[in-house]
């Protein structure tokens, strides 16, 4: 198994297999806290080997710098079918929508993947504080 693509982005859909992206990225910047960011979601491809056919439970969490949870995880079950193809590998596309997703404080936190109870990857994500605009 491997994980081709994690990202956070300002949309995603998957079309028949394709995966569609729109706007990475990796900061929020916010004039005051609670900062929340209206809609955004996160995004994976993952490619599996024959062998590992069957279900694969994912998890993705997004936590503070303290490893505490921002937003309760979100769980899924993935039942990979090879279904006598010639195929010796298969990718599937998962896309989780956040909406109102609120960050208590400034600073780093960390969209983590795990699947099958294994940490796979993390993405940062800052919230930042907007520098204020000097009028000239």
């Amino acid at each position: 198994m491997k994980v081709e693509l994690f990202v956070l982005c300002d949309a995603a859909t998957d079309y028949q297999g394709k995966l569609n992206l729109l706007g990475t990225f990796d900061s929020i910047w916010a004039t005051q806290i609670p900062a929340v960011h209206p809609l955004c979601a996160v995004a994976l491809r993952i490619r599996f080997m024959k062998i590992e056919e069957g279900e694969h439970k994912v998890k993705i969490s997004i936590v503070d710098g303290d490893g505490k949870g921002v937003v309760r995880p979100v769980e899924a079950s993935l039942n990979i079918q090879f279904k006598n193809t010639p195929l010796t590998s298969m990718a599937t596309n998962l896309i989780l929508n956040l909406q109102g997703l609120k960050f208590p404080v400034y600073g780093e936190y960390s969209i983590d993947l795990a699947i099958d109870g294994r940490h796979e990857v993390s993405l940062p994500l800052y919230v930042n504080t907007l520098p204020e605009q000097s009028i000239n």
